[in-house]
């Protein structure tokens, strides 16, 4: 689970410096105000770093709107803007599928420790 944790971590870094260096150095639109477009990414910061499932689970729905994003602005844009709006698709889903797996072995985990807990005779016949 660190790895996916990592990789989460590092995918989200990634897409914010691209979305940050397109806007403003690399091939920026207008006065470099879509470079605002990352502020969504921040608050997920802290709790990627503090292992909040909650973080994890809302970060890998907003990443599909960075991917949204960049699907359009591959397909409509001529020469670099297109590439960076091919590698932030490929960041996009690189969140995604980290932050699901992330999500998938921690709740897995979790319901492994609840049955090793152990379960009474009480609860047994409850069921």
């Amino acid at each position: 689970m660190r790895t996916l944790r990592a990789a989460t971590l590092a995918s989200t870094l990634a897409l914010l410096a691209l979305g940050l260096a397109w806007e403003l150095w690399l091939a920026p639109t207008g006065r470099g105000t879509l470079a605002l477009k990352v502020l969504p990414l921040l608050p997920a910061l802290p709790g990627l770093l503090r292992h909040r499932l909650y973080t994890f689970r809302w970060l890998s729905l907003l990443v599909w709107l960075y991917a949204l994003e960049g699907l359009v602005r591959a397909a409509s844009e001529p020469g670099t803007g297109a590439w960076l709006a091919a590698l932030e698709v490929a960041l996009a889903v690189a969140v995604f599928a980290a932050a699901t797996l992330y999500i998938r072995r921690r709740l897995a985990a979790g319901k492994a420790m609840a049955a090793g807990a152990g379960s009474t005779p009480t609860d047994e016949g409850a069921r």
